[in-house]
This record gives structure tokens, sequence and C-alpha cells, in this order.
């Protein structure tokens, strides 16, 4: 009998366990670079959603960030308080338009080159192969 039937046989992979494991890691790398912008993936998410729809109300930023809207106001007033988003209410009781501040479009500009530094050492050609091909695959997927 040789060495190699002596292994056990290598464990079945869940393509969810796997792909969820390499989002963790791309969302710690995420992370680390934006610290420095004082900024986190989830509240550049909301400037990336504010900056794609100006005018946007708490109700549509909650639905399109997958969060509860009393989350959305909170993290708008830490926005606004850091002075990255404008909350237009005419009253109290209307509707709500937030838009991006020029400090905010400018920290977002900061943070697309903090992301585009970890696409390239995660997917670029200096990363592992197999998540070079990951990444391929994912802007194959959703290219327009």
């Amino acid at each position: 009998m040789s060495a190699e039937n002596d292994r056990p046989a290598a464990p079945v992979t869940s393509t969810s366990i796997v792909v969820l494991t390499l989002a963790r890691r791309i969302e710690t790398e995420l992370n680390a670079a934006l610290a420095p912008l004082d900024l986190t993936v989830s509240r550049l998410g909301l400037l990336g959603h504010v900056a794609a729809v100006p005018g946007i109300s708490f109700s549509e930023l909650a639905r399109m960030s997958g969060i509860t809207v009393q989350s959305v106001h909170a993290a708008v007033k830490a926005l606004a308080g850091a002075g990255l988003v404008r909350d237009h209410t005419a009253r109290a009781g209307s509707a709500s338009t937030i838009e991006l501040t020029p400090d905010g479009e400018r920290l977002l500009q900061e943070a697309q080159a903090a992301v585009a530094g970890v696409d390239e050492r995660m997917f670029g050609p200096g990363a592992d192969p197999i998540q070079r091909q990951v990444g391929d695959a994912v802007r194959s997927a959703f290219a327009p």
C-alpha cells in the first residue's frame, strides 16, 4: 500500500463555504485599507449608494443597503456629523433627501482608490492564481 492510499480523502468542499471564507478575507482587507480614512465597508457602501442616487431617501437607502431604516438614520447622522453627507429635510415628518458633501465626494474617491488597491492585491496579476480566476469570473458575470 502506498503513502497516497494511507491519506484520508480530501474533504468535499462547499462552494458556499469557500465563497464566504473569501468574502471575509476581502472584508478584512478592505476594512484595513479603509481604516486610515476612518471608514468601514458598511460606511463606504452607504456613501456609494448616496453618490449613486443623489437625493436618496432613508427608506431607499435602507433597502439598497439591506439594513433597517433605524440603522440608516443612525449611520446618516454619523456621516452628517462628519461632514460627509447632507440631509435636506424640508420640515419634521417630511421625506428626506440625502446627498454627499464635497468632503464626502473627496473621501469616496480616496476610498475607491483604496478598494482598487485591495482588488489589485487580492485579484491582480500578483495574486494567487485561483483568486485571479475568481476575480475574472466575478467581473465577467457582472460586466455590462
